[in-house]
């Protein structure tokens, strides 16, 4: 996730408290308010394409191939097959040599979510549910993308329902988007003919259908589900448009706390077990475990070109913006 170029004024530092009950938020459950708050604090996004855009609609980005358009882009030598009403006249008769104007042409680019609200992201140790710090995320992207005039699109996935969303602009868009994230948080189905739940390689699958060629599209994820199929869509989405995996995770999951006592019931699979929290081998197995596994999920996923950034659960997230763009 690039950061913007032009400077911001620094937000101050979040009391954690006070920065819940101004969203009207529990970190558990998920409501409008707490995502109509990110409409204030778009500043520290940058959507802008880092590669050519394809698409043949107009819009508000400048494509990096010249032609005739709305923006002018440079003056040249005049090369024969040039447009003849191009010539830039004033240019001519200054140098004695016949110029020629360039424009760029101005093309749209759609932004397209994909949201993971599956079972696995809803754990939090510290501060917000994976699947809430997800939904913030989103929502901070809506925001950015219906203030630079892009069109929102989507998908917003768990294991009991799905809600796809073609492109759409404006607010109507980012309110459809943000709508989509509350229903299928809170597993709202809506028969007959509700959708079903899906898996990551099912989501993506279901969003290339929808994805046009020069998009972005940002992946919101725990990874857990990241299989072969998935990269495999992943690597077929990405040769012709640009992708943006964020990786939620919550800091249980990459480490014991050092301070912890007594022992713990773990599940897995079929089978239950206890482990002593003391053991400081097992803390110190467990962190290399966990750090291998986020190093072999990043990557996976830059292998295949997308740009990779990890947001915690347990830190506000604009706090963790701020500390990527001001360097703190």
């Amino acid at each position: 996730m690039t950061m913007p170029h032009a400077k911001a004024t620094e937000p101050a530092e979040l009391n954690v408290t006070q920065w819940l009950s101004t969203l009207q938020a529990d970190g558990i459950n998920l409501a409008l308010p707490e995502l109509l708050w990110y409409q204030r604090h778009t500043q520290l996004l940058d959507l802008r394409p880092t590669i050519a855009i394809q698409s043949k609609l107009a819009g508000s980005y400048l494509a990096k191939s010249k032609g005739r358009g709305m923006e002018f882009d440079e003056v040249r030598h005049y090369q024969p097959g040039d447009d003849v009403r191009a010539i830039d006249w004033r240019v001519t008769a200054r140098t004695g040599k016949v110029h020629t104007k360039l424009f760029r042409e101005e093309k749209e680019r759609p932004v397209f979510i994909l949201t993971d609200l599956s079972d696995a992201m809803r754990f939090g140790s510290t501060l917000l549910l994976k699947s809430v710090q997800a939904a913030h995320l989103a929502a901070i992207i809506s925001w950015h993308s219906k203030a630079q005039g892009d069109k929102l699109a989507g998908l917003v996935f768990g294991n009991q329902n799905h809600r796809l969303l073609k492109p759409a602009s404006r607010t109507r868009g980012v309110l459809r988007y943000l709508q989509a994230l509350i229903d299928v948080h809170q597993q709202v189905r809506q028969p007959p003919q509700a959708a079903p739940g899906l898996q990551l390689a099912e989501a993506l699958s279901e969003l290339r259908r929808l994805l046009r060629p020069g998009s972005l599209l940002y992946v919101l994820s725990d990874f857990n589900q990241l299989d072969q199929e998935a990269l495999r869509h992943l690597q077929l989405i990405s040769q012709h448009n640009e992708i943006h995996c964020c990786h939620l995770f919550d800091p249980l999951e990459q480490q014991l706390p050092s301070n912890a006592q007594g022992n713990a019931l773990v599940r897995a699979a079929e089978q239950s077990f206890q482990i002593s929290l003391g053991d400081r081998q097992l803390q110190q197995r467990y962190l290399v475990q966990q750090q291998q596994q986020r190093l072999s999920v990043q990557h996976q996923l830059q292998q295949l070109g997308c740009k990779y950034v990890a947001f915690s659960s347990a830190e506000p997230l604009l706090t963790q913006l701020s500390r990527r763009y001001y360097g703190r």
